[in-house]
């Protein structure tokens, strides 16, 4: 028996891409940190939300990388001369990525008590009918 695949189907033409895009996304291995939502805003609109408590703007960083968003935080070390008797926070880096379909564009991202909010439009393609001649012979 063999295996269909995306792009091999006979009535799947052109879908290869997709096909690598859920591939990659398996792949990436996001484990659970930082926690995150992704919600729908409007018909066209997105927003995902990090939390991101302990972390300063400059400490984080977004960037569209092939139709893959990447968030990505680090902090500084700021323990120098302190002396902790528990230290349950960590100052941890991260990065979490998002493929992002055709047409979906970053629309801006701001802070928030300790929330990364990243908002996303897709834009609505124009439906076009087209009529293909037939040539004779």
């Amino acid at each position: 028996m063999t295996k269909l695949t995306l792009g091999s189907h006979p009535f799947l033409l052109g879908f290869d891409q997709l096909e690598r895009l859920v591939e990659r996304t398996a792949k990436s291995g996001n484990d659970g940190y930082p926690p995150f939502n992704i919600e729908q805003t409007s018909d066209n609109s997105y927003r995902i939300t990090l939390a991101v408590a302990g972390f300063a703007d400059d400490d984080l960083s977004i960037t569209v990388e092939d139709k893959q968003l990447v968030v990505r935080g680090r902090q500084s070390e700021d323990s120098e001369g302190r002396i902790f008797l528990h230290r349950g926070i960590a100052a941890r880096q991260f990065q979490k990525s998002f493929v992002l379909a055709e047409g979906v564009e970053v629309g801006g991202a701001k802070t928030e008590n300790g929330l990364l909010h990243i908002d996303l439009t897709r834009s609505v393609p124009d439906s076009i009918v087209q009529t293909i001649k037939i040539n004779k012979g």
